[in-house]
């Protein structure tokens, strides 16, 4: 990884062109970084890894528009800020590219980006650039939670305390649903899990499994049903750990995002009656109701976000994020707006 001056960025038919203003280190970023084999043989042609094609990663962002394409319309006026789900259609459509994983959907680790203006949504006045940067991670949490269809009298157990498994706990206290037991293994995280909702905060380093946890929560509650289990680690081995140590009837929900292969005991899985869902999301939908959640108040995610910085660090960055250090979130901002001071850097 480098950074340097590149082309500018030339909007496509029904396309924005934005100045960035702030955008969100993912773990996904360094997924595709170290699992390269994944983007060379997408199926989908969603994304592409080619060593010979340059890709400027980032996918969750903010931007202000600077100007169009052929073709747009009036929605988005020059000055206004807008935001987008991680896609972009090729030349207006069919063809899908996911942005900051594609040579043909440059990110949003840059000054200036492209968007598809169908894809586009706008800002509300006074939300935090940061705030919106950091939407699209929170809406993974939003989509496996409303997937799991999950309701006050059950308890659910969150493996990892990371961006996924703290926008899991935000969207279960969203719903109401509590106790909500966490399991992690860094003290400063699960407390970040308390800050956004949790209820049972259990160290993995002396716990390793967090059902007794459970166990005790549900018979105080007078629960009897199995646990809702939302896996947001996605270490290997860890799957066939809930399935060993878990209650018959369990379900389990894979959103740790996985990138290397793992076998799992489907007979152990099958005579305990697991339910169990890999993958699959954010749908638009839940994209969608966690930026109005954002823009309303209901939602507040700046309290992840731990450091603002600038371009030049982001290749450090990546490096902590891919070591499991540093803090929750990192936002950059590519054009070099770093508030000094600001008690996140």
């Amino acid at each position: 990884m480098e950074v340097r001056e590149t082309d500018e960025p030339q909007p496509g038919p029904h396309e924005l062109l934005l100045r960035t203003l702030s955008t969100g280190i993912c773990a996904s970023d360094v997924h595709f970084m170290d699992h390269p084999d994944v983007g060379r043989d997408d199926p989908s042609g969603q994304s592409l890894y080619d060593e010979n094609r340059d890709i400027i990663l980032g996918h969750e962002f903010v931007g202000e528009v600077i100007g169009y394409g052929p073709g747009c319309s009036d929605q988005f006026p020059v000055g206004s800020r807008v935001t987008s789900i991680s896609m972009r259609l090729v030349d207006g459509g069919p063809a899908i590219r996911i942005i900051g994983q594609h040579p043909e959907a440059q990110g949003s680790f840059a000054e200036r980006m492209v968007v598809s203006e169908a894809f586009a949504r706008p800002v509300a006045d006074g939300v935090s650039d940061d705030a919106i940067a950091v939407v699209d991670a929170f809406a993974v949490g939003e989509f496996y939670v409303e997937k799991s269809k999950i309701r006050p009298g059950v308890v659910p157990i969150v493996i990892g305390a990371g961006a996924v498994g703290i926008s899991a706990v935000a969207a279960l206290a969203a719903r109401n649903v509590h106790p909500i037991v966490v399991s992690d293994r860094r003290a400063d995280r699960r407390e970040m899990a308390r800050s956004f909702g949790a209820d049972i905060l259990v160290d993995a380093n002396t716990t390793p499994s967090p059902f007794e946890a459970w166990q005790d929560a549900a018979h105080a509650a007078g629960i009897r049903k199995p646990p809702t289990v939302f896996e947001c680690v996605g270490a290997a081995g860890l799957i066939q750990e809930l399935i060993d140590s878990c209650q018959p009837g369990t379900r389990i929900y894979a959103a740790g995002g996985w990138y290397t292969y793992d076998t799992i005991n489907v007979t152990s899985a099958s005579k305990k009656g697991l339910m169990m869902q890999f993958g699959g999301g954010p749908r638009t939908v839940d994209w969608d109701r966690t930026l109005e959640a954002v823009c309303t108040g209901t939602l507040d995610p700046l309290p992840s976000v731990g450091r603002v910085i600038g371009l030049d660090e982001v290749p450090a960055a990546l490096d902590e994020v891919r070591r499991a250090e540093g803090p929750l979130r990192i936002v950059v901002h590519p054009n070099g707006d770093v508030p000094s001071g600001d008690a996140r850097s």
